[in-house]
C-alpha cells in the first residue's frame, strides 16, 4: 500500500493538520476487552472533529501483543470497523492509524495485518531496536514501508523510546512512503534534529510533522521553524498533533487546534493569550501524564479523565500494577478546577448515551 492509496480527502486532512487522538484500551474489571466502551470512545472522538484515530500504540498499552493477551489484531479489527461504520453517519473520512513495533518480521506481520484490516498508516515504534545502528533502524523502516504509509516516530526514552540522530532522521525522511513524522522526544534539541532532518532532505512538502510533545503543545503548533539548507532557508511548522494527551478533552484540543490555524492563517503575531494557554494546557498534561513521577501513571491517568466522563467503566490496564501514582488524582482534580475550560464535559454529557448505544 503506498501513500497515493490513501482517499485524497485523507491526504488533504493529514497535510493541512488535524487532531489524531491516540486511543486507549477499554476493560472491564476482569480486565476483558469492553467493546460497549471502546465504541463509545471511538464515537466520542468523531463526533469531536477527530481527523484520524491511533490504536495499537503506546496509549493502548503495548501488552495487547503478549500472546497471554491476544488483543492486538481483535482491537485493531473492531477499531477499524466501528470508524467505518460510525463515519458513514457523519459523511466524514476518518484518517486511521495503527501502531506497529517490535523487531523486523513482528513488524512487517503487524504492518501486513494493519493493511487488511483497512488501516491508512502505521505509527513506527523503534522501542524494540535499543541497540540497532542507524542503518540497521533505516532498513527496518525500509522494509515496513514496502508493506504501508508509514509515521515516523520519535518516542521519548522514558517510555521506551530511543535517541535517534539527526542522521538518522535525514535519511528517513528520504524513504518514498513516509507520510508525516510524530514527534514526541519532549526534548527541544531532539525536536530540532528532526525538524532539520526534513529540510535537509527536501521533504518538507511532502512529509507533515506532528508534534506529540505532550510537554509543549501549543507552542509546537504556534512556532514556525526557519532552517537554513544547502537550498537555501526552508519554513515548517507542525501541523496537528497525535497526542495521547488529545484522547481526552478532545472536542477542546479539535477547537484549540482550529484557532492555531485560524491565528497563523491571519497573522504572523501570536497572542499572548495563545502563549499562556500553551503554559496552562502544559499543566494539565504534567497531571495527566505524571509527570512528578516519570510519567509511571501515564496511561492510568488518562482512563481517569475518561472514567470520570462515563466514557471507560474504570481505569484498569491489563497489568494490574499500573495504577494512579499517589498524589496523581489530587493534582488531576486542581488542573480540572484552574482550568474549566479545557475540558468538554459538558459536550460528552449531552451526547455519551448515545454513544453507548
Amino acid at each position: 500500500m503506498q501513500i497515493h492509496d490513501i482517499p485524497q480527502t485523507i491526504r488533504d486532512t493529514v497535510r493541512q493538520g488535524c487532531v489524531i487522538p491516540a486511543t486507549p484500551l477499554a476493560l472491564d474489571a476482569n480486565r476483558q476487552f469492553d467493546r460497549r466502551h471502546q465504541t463509545a470512545l471511538l464515537r466520542y472522538y468523531i463526533d469531536a472533529g477527530a481527523g484520524g484515530i491511533a490504536i495499537g500504540v503506546h496509549t493502548t498499552q503495548f501488552a495487547i501483543r503478549e500472546p497471554a493477551v491476544g488483543l492486538y489484531e481483535p482491537v485493531l479489527t473492531h477499531t477499524s470497523q466501528v470508524i467505518d461504520e460510525y463515519s458513514k453517519t457523519t459523511g466524514r473520512e476518518i484518517f486511521k492509524v495503527a501502531g506497529v513495533c517490535g523487531e523486523t518480521n513482528q513488524a512487517l506481520q503487524e504492518a501486513a495485518f494493519a493493511v487488511s484490516a483497512g488501516y491508512h498508516a502505521c505509527l513506527l515504534s523503534l522501542a524494540a531496536l535499543p541497540e540497532a545502528s542507524v542503518e540497521e533502524l533505516l532498513a527496518h523502516c525500509r522494509a515496513v514501508s514496502q508493506i504501508m504509509p508509514v509515521i515516523g516516530f520519535y518516542l521519548q526514552p522514558a517510555v521506551g523510546g530511543r535517541i535517534l540522530p539527526y542522521a538518522f532522521w535525514r535519511a528517513f525522511a528520504e524513504i518514498d512512503n513516509v507520510i508525516a513524522i510524530k514527534i514526541a522526544a519532549f526534548n527541544r534539541y531532539q525536536t530540532l534534529d528532526v525538524v532539520r532532518g526534513l529540510c535537509d532532505a527536501g521533504r518538507e512538502d511532502e512529509i507533515t510533522l506532528y508534534t506529540g510533545n505532550d510537554d509543549n503543545i501549543v507552542a509546537d503548533l504556534l512556532t514556525e521553524y526557519r532552517i537554513q539548507t544547502s537550498q537555501g532557508a526552508k519554513c515548517v511548522r507542525f501541523r496537528g498533533g497525535l497526542l495521547g494527551h488529545w484522547a481526552v478533552w478532545t472536542k477542546s484540543a479539535v477547537e484549540l487546534l482550529n484557532r492555531v490555524h485560524q491565528t497563523l492563517q491571519a497573522s504572523e503575531n501570536v497572542p499572548a493569550e495563545l502563549l499562556r494557554l500553551n503554559i496552562e494546557v502544559t499543566d494539565c498534561n504534567a497531571a495527566l501524564f505524571d509527570a512528578a513521577n516519570n510519567f509511571t501513571g501515564c496511561i492510568p491517568g488518562i482512563h481517569e479523565i475518561l472514567q470520570r466522563q462515563g466514557l471507560l467503566p474504570g481505569t484498569w490496564c491489563l497489568n494490574p500494577e499500573e495504577i494512579l501514582s499517589p498524589g496523581q488524582k489530587q493534582e488531576l482534580d486542581r488542573v480540572i478546577a484552574a482550568y474549566p475550560e479545557c475540558n468538554d464535559d459538558d459536550f460528552v454529557r449531552a451526547n455519551l448515551d448515545r454513544w453507548l448505544q
